[in-house]
């Protein structure tokens, strides 16, 4: 016996809470990925790895999020890394790759795109990166460069927070908390 009362859209894949008719949209959509620059050099090569036997290179790496609105809702996100690997004085190799993607948001609040778009969609492209400059370091004749994570929301935070943003923060912290403890790092 069935129950003709059941939710029409159950076990149908549509949103019980969503209109009729009418698919729920998802928040992101990855409309395409793609290395929008990239660029490998290894200026004192084969004389370098002699030197690398004897000392680890210094790497100090860049890495950067842009967003460039295309239309309304789509927007491309571009993940920037740079490496300039240096032993002593000299260049060891220059790495530099502009991963880029299409997004598409849904139906969510202006305050949130920009999170999204510089936290969430790099997070997203990260791993992609990662393998990228790991393949790229090998097929230079180097091992294998593994990135370390990266905390996006810090990056986030540094790049548009203000004084007065992380002054605002801590005192929100501190009306939830009831103030600051001694010894505490806020």
């Amino acid at each position: 016996m069935s129950d003709t009362s059941a939710d029409p859209g159950a076990g149908n894949g549509t949103d019980a809470g969503a209109a009729p008719g009418r698919q729920p949209v998802t928040p992101i959509q990855f409309l395409g990925q793609y290395i929008k620059d990239l660029s490998f050099e290894a200026p004192h090569t084969p004389n370098i790895f002699q030197e690398l036997r004897e000392t680890a290179p210094d790497i100090p790496i860049a890495i950067d999020v842009s967003v460039r609105e295309l239309k309304e809702s789509q927007y491309e996100v571009t993940l920037s890394v740079h490496v300039e690997a240096t032993s002593g004085e000299k260049s060891v190799f220059i790495l530099e790759v502009d991963y880029a993607c299409v997004v598409k948001i849904g139906d969510i609040g202006d305050e949130h795109v920009r999170p999204i778009l510089m936290i969430e969609v790099p997070r997203q492209m990260y791993p992609f990166v990662r393998q990228i400059i790991a393949d790229l370091t090998v097929q230079g004749g180097f091992p294998p460069l593994m990135l370390q994570l990266v905390d996006f929301i810090d990056l986030y935070r540094q790049k548009y927070e203000t004084d007065e943003d992380r002054a605002r923060e801590a005192a929100r912290r501190n009306a939830l908390t009831g103030g600051a403890v001694a010894g505490q790092n806020l």
